[in-house]
């Protein structure tokens, strides 16, 4: 895995010194990512130095930075955590609040009105509170992405990351909900307890089956929406790519035969919404028994991996394990989605080598393409549940919104994000 650090170096202010620090981190297969001067003390410079590395890395190029006649390394910096330091959400007033006559309307006595109209009338929580703008990130961290089961405190820091996407992309308030929970029932029984409190409810990294059992158990029990992200955000982000990419191959997309390599969550996931969507050829791949028979109830038919790759026009592949696609498999013009994060299980750059049309990974398919404009389509339209048409927009709005070079557009673009809600919200009224 990749780690990126930044590390703090004085060289000698003379031609060609600098380059001598480059050349001796290159030699070493290390990544330099940004580079920058932070200041110069007469005869000397002191750079800061991105770089990518693996872990095992780190002491070896510490070692060779100090073995040269012209550098000294002054200190280094791990950005990641300097990034997560002190956490990344808080939660702030969106309204004034600088004087006495403000907080007795805000708060007391002018609260009570307020209360009082929502008690005679429900629905007006919605204009006078920020429920409709609120979710609920709820885990148990039993299936956190590329870390598997490390329990619900260890994955804060992703649901934290979700709550940030949410605020920066779509202006929703999303709230991590930890569960030291694994009884399905208890986190069902918790969930619909506190869902008074949010206008919709996200389920994150919560490992199957047991996820398939709290999703479907909410969606029965509360109204309003439920998505469990790992499933269906990522199945629209994996369809949308899928719609792009067929477009640029000349592929048929509806008379393919797909390929599902693992069954989990996420595999299962982008098996229904493909076959509800008309890809009704789909074969999959799992060690897991009960997780084929449950594919197969979509639809599909359970085979050997390395019969699912030699069949398949396109092979969708999310099960964890780095590798797991030999690159002689690989056949002409094939499709290759290798989800898995942070190692795919065939590099792209191999995949195309070996004939592949298309080969994408989980870094470039990045479901915060999904789910923050899901949910601030379905609490827009007031939905009540997610539809199988408002999964089916997002993803061919995702699809259209591709620049003319690319499969997906920019996840950081707002803009992207407020059309894809728009999209959600229209089919959610249109469900009506």
């Amino acid at each position: 895995m990749k780690i990126p650090d930044v590390l703090v170096i004085e060289s000698e202010h003379r031609p060609g010194s600098l380059g001598r620090i480059l050349t001796a981190i290159g030699d070493l297969g290390v990544v330099v990512e940004h580079l920058v001067a932070v200041r110069r003390d007469q005869d000397k410079t002191v750079w800061e130095v991105t770089v990518e590395l693996e872990e095992h890395q780190m002491n070896e190029l510490a070692e060779c930075i100090e073995q040269l006649p012209n550098a000294r390394l002054l200190g280094e910096s791990d950005r990641v955590f300097d990034r997560h330091r002190g956490g990344k959400i808080h939660m702030v007033s969106k309204v004034a609040f600088d004087s006495l006559g403000q907080m007795r309307d805000l708060y007391t006595p002018g609260v009570a009105r307020v209360c009082l109209a929502v008690l005679k009338e429900p629905e007006k929580v919605n204009d006078y509170t920020n429920l409709p703008n609120t979710v609920a990130i709820v885990t148990d961290g039993s299936a956190v992405l590329g870390l598997g089961n490390i329990g619900a405190l260890a994955g804060l820091p992703v649901m934290e990351g979700k709550s940030m996407i949410y605020a920066r992309n779509v202006g929703v308030s999303a709230v991590p909900i930890l569960f030291d929970e694994s009884d399905p029932e208890k986190i069902i029984d918790a969930v619909v307890a506190i869902a008074p409190s949010f206008g919709a409810i996200h389920l994150e990294d919560i490992a199957s089956p047991a996820c398939f059992r709290i999703e479907a158990a909410l969606r029965e029990r509360l109204d309003k929406p439920v998505l469990h992200d790992d499933q269906h955000g990522t199945a629209v982000v994996t369809l949308a790519a899928l719609i792009s990419a067929s477009r640029h191959v000349g592929l048929d997309l509806n008379n393919s035969v797909v390929g599902h390599i693992g069954l989990g969550a996420a595999g299962i996931g982008i098996a229904r919404l493909l076959n509800r969507y008309g890809v009704v050829k789909s074969l999959g791949s799992d060690l897991n028994e009960t997780a084929v028979k449950r594919f197969e109830k979509t639809g599909g038919k359970g085979v050997a991996l390395e019969e699912l790759v030699a069949k398949s026009h396109v092979v969708i592949a999310t099960t964890g394990v780095k590798d797991l696609i030999h690159p002689e498999w690989i056949q002409e013009g094939q499709m290759i989605f290798a989800l898995s994060n942070p190692e795919p299980e065939i590099d792209p750059h191999v995949a195309l080598q070996r004939g592949a049309s298309f080969a994408i990974d989980g870094s470039g398919l990045n479901n915060a393409l999904g789910f923050p404009a899901l949910f601030r389509g379905a609490l827009d339209a007031r939905a009540r549940q997610f539809t199988d048409a408002m999964l089916f927009a997002a993803a061919e709005k995702i699809a259209e919104l591709a620049p003319e070079d690319k499969m997906l557009p920019d996840v950081m673009d707002r803009e992207v994000h407020a059309a894809i809600a728009a999209a959600v919200r229209d089919a959610a009224l249109n469900d009506k």
